[in-house]
């Protein structure tokens, strides 16, 4: 197999000009955050905000080019604006550096028509964060509240598997994407827009613009709630949200092991620190049912969370049992709430959604909050 690298990216989209400028993109500085790494390329192009849907011939064009190299297995290629950009972009480059300066003003994204959004965070994957966002999203709108779903995770959308909802979205007017729906919920993911099996490579401005323009450029319309998946952690991602949206308020899911609730204490820290409230804390996996006996087994540990949930002095949500149905039916894109909302299995979803249905109404009660500032440094 052909071995790629990044001079002979830089030397194909040498080739592909910029019009508006007349030299080729490498040349203008438009290419930005190029990563090569075993045969998959990623790269942002750094252009007025302004114009940016009359730039999407150029994206395209560069990606194709890329495409062309020996050696190149996957390309994605995406629009940012330009560092140098004097007023806030509607698809924002972001500086996670102190000493990369000017900043440009930021602003907070707007979602018309979205009534409050809700960050569904972990510390660390592997704790079913997503499952969790899936089945709240739709006991939400079981017990009535008009509800949107963004896939947030970038590196590992889950969504797209876990609604059974496969294809790209489609866009009546060429520059807003309507979201998939099932089962009464808006959707959206960067699963729907890329192959599954294309690893993400994309660099902080990246996965910020990707996330940007997943909320603000999506026809969602009329919502109570828009539920987010954020990827697990306290990267690039979460500082995006805190920054540049008004959330209505975070819930962290934790797993009952003491690993796993280390990090869930750093996105708790994380969202205090970014004056998002927290509702609470949801632990999941908490018991196992025997077979036969139903007798409860606490294969990871019991009431960890709980216990953290008073130390820390926020909320907590509930638990939900390690049971094989929930899995079974993400898996195959049936999620419980939706497929058997009156089960034992999908009681602990119905209830945890009565619990931050209460939160969501304070919160709106108190008006919306605004996006903090946030200053990274060294």
């Amino acid at each position: 197999m052909t071995r790629v690298n990044r001079d002979d990216i830089e030397a194909a989209l040498a080739k592909v000009i910029d019009e508006e400028s007349g030299k080729d993109v490498v040349s203008a500085g438009i290419v930005q955050g190029l990563v090569v790494r075993e045969g998959h390329v990623g790269f942002s192009l750094e252009v007025d905000p302004a114009k940016g849907a009359a730039k999407e011939p150029l994206r395209a064009a560069c990606e194709a080019a890329a495409k062309k190299v020996p050696g190149v297995l996957s390309v994605t290629a995406v629009l940012t604006a330009h560092r140098g950009t004097a007023q806030a972009p509607a698809r924002p480059g972001a500086h996670t550096h102190a000493q990369e300066a000017p900043r440009p003003p930021q602003g907070t994204v707007a979602i018309p028509g979205v009534k409050a959004i809700l960050a569904v965070a972990s510390g660390k994957g592997g704790v079913g964060k997503s499952t969790v966002a899936v089945n709240l999203a739709l006991a939400l709108a079981k017990l009535g509240r008009r509800v949107g779903l963004l896939d947030a995770d970038i590196y590992g959308p889950s969504v797209p598997r876990m609604m059974g909802l496969t294809g790209k979205p489609e866009s009546k007017d060429g520059k807003k994407l309507l979201p998939k729906e099932k089962y009464g919920i808006k959707t959206m993911s960067i699963g729907y827009l890329v192959n599954e099996d294309t690893p993400m490579i994309w660099r902080g401005p990246m996965v910020q613009s990707a996330l940007t323009q997943m909320m603000s450029d999506v026809e969602w319309g009329e919502l109570d709630v828009l539920i987010v998946d954020m990827p697990p952690g306290t990267g690039d991602a979460q500082l995006t949200m805190a920054q540049r949206v008004p959330l209505a308020g975070a819930i962290v899911v934790s797993t009952p092991q003491e690993i796993a609730l280390i990090d869930a204490r750093k996105g708790f820290a994380m969202f205090e620190k970014t004056h998002v409230p927290v509702f609470g804390i949801v632990e999941n996996m908490a018991w196992f049912a025997v077979p036969g006996t139903g007798e409860r087994s606490y294969i990871f540990g019991e009431g960890g969370a709980r216990r953290m949930a008073a130390k820390l002095g926020c909320d907590f949500l509930g638990e939900i049992p390690l049971h094989m149905s929930i899995r079974e039916k993400s898996d195959s894109g049936e999620p419980v709430v939706a497929t058997a909302p009156e089960s034992e299995e999908a009681r602990p979803f119905i209830e945890i959604a009565r619990r931050v249905g209460e939160h969501l109404d304070r919160a709106a009660g108190g008006g919306a909050r605004k996006a903090p500032a946030i200053s990274i440094e060294d």
